[in-house]
């Protein structure tokens, strides 16, 4: 297929763009550059634009002649949409409307969602599965469950096949060492805890120790980018007019923050510092998927299944790249 990958130089995107093209797709990447990294899309395969510029996504999707669109591009940072929620609601939600627009008026009703856990908000059962409500506390996660019911709508009227995955903490690089995680600023806990082993940290900070979980920090389910990214292949060549997917992606067993910390000290075989700091408002204890559905309808079997191995990936990336991409590599 000819396959638009929205968002594509981006961490999840490029690894699921790097994915399509090895299976022998045609794959066009469309990205803004605001958080996504020019050197992680394969040369001559990037169009720089915005999603809100509507007749240049057209374009795009007519001359390439685009089948179907996976679509990563969103901002992401949970407590800026708190803090700024006119900047998620604006991006996530009216640019994905308009490239849903642009799809529309071009013929093209296939996509690949990327969403995330984060719809479920405080989970009323661990692990999580698809029936839970989704009452996101968050404008991140409320701009994400505005598309899922913008491509139920959009499904149920124009006859499209959509899937919408929601994913838990991506996390680990490329099983080569090319592409990996290179955020600015960083939040997720994998990379912070590299970078004190790497000396760019003096520390990494636990938020809480008094949480309902066994040994009192928050408990994640970390799922592998290259699973994320074979799901997601799995998902694109299930779409049809007319199905409709809506799918969690973890590997259901989840490590709190002391037991990621420890296997990285384990994995790099340095003292890692910690110190602890107050539990962060609406952090959930623990979000562990139950991934079973997808597993149901796709085939699908994550291959990371233990947070060492996932961090081993992540750590050879980060010694390879401490400054993350070098942007000069490619053109």
């Amino acid at each position: 297929m000819n396959v638009l990958v929205t968002g594509g130089a981006g961490y999840v995107g490029c690894h699921a763009a790097k994915l399509l093209a090895s299976e022998g797709h045609e794959i066009w990447v469309y990205d803004n550059l605001v958080f996504g990294h020019r050197a992680a899309v394969a040369p001559g395969r990037l169009i720089e634009g915005d999603l809100l510029d509507r007749g240049k996504v057209e374009a795009v999707l007519r001359e390439q002649r685009i089948d179907a669109v996976m679509h990563f591009a969103a901002f992401a940072y949970v407590g800026e949409s708190v803090t700024d929620p006119a900047k998620y609601y604006h991006n996530n939600v009216v640019g994905t409307l308009s490239l849903m627009e642009a799809m529309r008026a071009v013929g093209v009703s296939r996509i690949v969602f990327s969403s995330t856990c984060a719809t479920y908000g405080e989970p009323e059962q661990v692990p999580i599965r698809e029936s839970q409500p989704q009452r996101p506390i968050n404008p991140y996660g409320f701009t994400k469950l505005i598309i899922e019911h913008a491509l139920a709508d959009y499904g149920q009227a124009y006859g499209w096949g959509y899937a919408a995955l929601r994913y838990f903490n991506a996390a680990g690089a490329s099983a080569d060492g090319d592409l990996g995680e290179d955020h600015d600023p960083e939040t997720h806990l994998i990379p912070l805890v590299l970078q004190v082993a790497l000396g760019q940290r003096e520390h990494v900070t636990v938020f809480g120790d008094k949480h309902p979980t066994p040994d009192g920090t928050c408990i994640r389910d970390y799922i592998h980018v290259d699973d994320l990214a074979t799901a997601h292949q799995a998902a694109l060549e299930r779409l049809e007019r007319g199905v409709e997917l809506k799918l969690n992606l973890g590997t259901g067993r989840g490590s709190s923050v002391r037991e990621v910390i420890e296997a990285c000290r384990q994995v790099t075989g340095l003292p890692i510092p910690a110190k602890m700091a107050g539990p962060r408002a609406g952090d959930p204890p623990a979000l562990v998927a139950d991934a079973s559905h997808a597993r149901r309808e796709l085939g699908w079997e994550p291959r990371y299944t233990e947070i060492t191995p996932i961090i081993e990936t992540a750590w050879r990336w980060h010694q390879s790249h401490p400054h993350g991409y070098d942007e000069k590599t490619r053109t």
